[in-house]
């Protein structure tokens, strides 16, 4: 029962009378009347803001093409930048020099370090041939020696030995030579001379020259045992490591002589160097600040074990003693190219973004436009290179900046 009250109640609200209805219609149609009437000056009001929406939309137009501008300002945005615009003062502080390409023969050098030797072939080692003590020594280090001149004394049983053994012989020997072969017979005679003979071989053989043996002819002249090495050849004393009293044993250096007046430069070149050297070529060589001509002797077809490099022995005249073994050396090998070539230092080589070799070529004043080249062999500071022509103007020297400024030119920030 409640339920159907409900119902009913909910009809009758939502039933509107007809006559309501009409009522409502004409009180729209008489407000619609008044609106039209009032639409002119409610025109005329809004005149200006009419013209101020115009202004917009014109002004919404404009900063529409401009958007379409920067869009395509974008776009071109990533075309990478290919050229580079540097005016004179850029120019002056990053050192850019510019300088024509020309085909022509190049005068260039090849570095080497390289050290002063003695001459092995004039140097000479004094050492006794049996142990021996050192008795007196007769130069000092650094001296400058003749050919003969005594250098050390020293004492050995063996050579005290010899001696005596040259001392009998002698005698018996002049005496058998006197009576002649006819009258001693040929063994006798043939014995005699083979043990004068022997015992003269065996002093000099320990270092004793003529004269120390001529003066063991004359019975009780000079003590056995002592005897004297001296010079073989003219020249400088290197070293002297010995010790007065000192033993020393057969072999041992004692004294270096070098004749200084010419010195050998050994010359160290890359293992891969593949320049060719022939004998006689001529090298500039820079010691201690002074400049000397030296010239190739010899080459090693072997690789040091212990440096790795290509051994190049050249001769250095030295008439004036200024140079010495043991300095440090600087070796230019100099070369000439046979034929014209187009060559441009190693500062003007850069690599491009593609990782090519890039040479950057002026075409006008201030503007740079990278070209990729193919290299050639190196001649000392300077590359061989093919793809420009002679009469092209490169940069040879700040070849780096004209590259950060072509890569600043290419950079996008907004990273598009």
């Amino acid at each position: 029962m409640k339920k159907a009250l409900i119902s009913v109640f909910v009809l009758t609200l939502f039933i509107v009378p007809p006559s309501l209805v009409q009522a409502e219609e004409d009180a729209h149609r008489e407000a619609g009347h008044d609106h039209a009437a009032g639409g002119d000056d409610h025109r005329e009001d809004t005149g200006d803001e009419g013209e101020h929406e115009g202004g917009h939309a014109e002004e919404r137009e404009h900063e529409e093409e401009e958007g379409h501008g920067h869009e395509e300002e974008s776009d071109g945005g990533h075309e990478e930048a290919t050229t580079a615009s540097i005016n004179t003062k850029q120019k002056e502080l990053a050192g850019i020099e510019v300088a024509t390409l020309k085909s022509k023969r190049v005068d260039y050098e090849i570095y080497a370090p390289g050290e002063l030797l003695t001459n092995g072939y004039t140097s000479y080692h004094v050492s006794p041939r049996v142990a021996s003590v050192v008795l007196r020594r007769h130069v000092e280090l650094g001296e400058h020696i003749t050919k003969g001149q005594p250098l050390v004394t020293l004492f050995s049983e063996t050579v005290a030995q010899a001696q005596a053994d040259y001392r009998k012989a002698f005698p018996e020997w002049e005496r058998i030579s006197g009576l002649g072969r006819s009258v001693v017979g040929d063994q006798r005679f043939n014995t005699a001379k083979a043990n004068i003979e022997a015992a003269r071989a065996t002093l000099l053989a320990y270092g004793l020259n003529d004269d120390d043996i001529g003066a063991l002819k004359a019975s009780g002249m000079g003590s056995l045992g002592e005897y004297t090495l001296r010079a073989r050849v003219d020249g400088a004393v290197l070293t002297d490591e010995f010790e007065q009293g000192q033993r020393v044993e057969a072999g041992q250096p004692l004294v270096t002589l070098a004749n200084e007046s010419e010195l050998w430069v050994e010359a160290h070149l890359p293992a891969n160097s593949d320049i060719v050297l022939k004998q006689g070529a001529e090298a500039e060589v820079r010691i201690a600040g002074r400049v000397a001509v030296a010239t190739v002797s010899q080459e090693a077809h072997t690789i040091d074990a212990v440096t790795r490099t290509r051994i190049v022995r050249l001769e250095l005249d030295n008439p004036e003693d200024r140079f010495h073994p043991g300095m440090f050396a600087d070796v230019y090998f100099l070369f000439k190219t046979t034929e014209p070539v187009l060559a441009v230092p190693e500062s003007a080589l850069m690599r491009g973004a593609d990782g090519d070799w890039t040479v950057y070529v002026e075409e006008a004043e201030g503007e740079y436009e990278p070209v990729e080249v193919e290299l050639g062999r190196s001649i000392g500071g300077l590359r061989e290179i093919s793809g420009l022509t002679a009469g092209q103007r490169i940069v040879s020297r700040g070849a780096f900046f004209v590259a950060s400024e072509i890569a600043k030119g290419g950079f996008d920030p907004h990273n598009h």
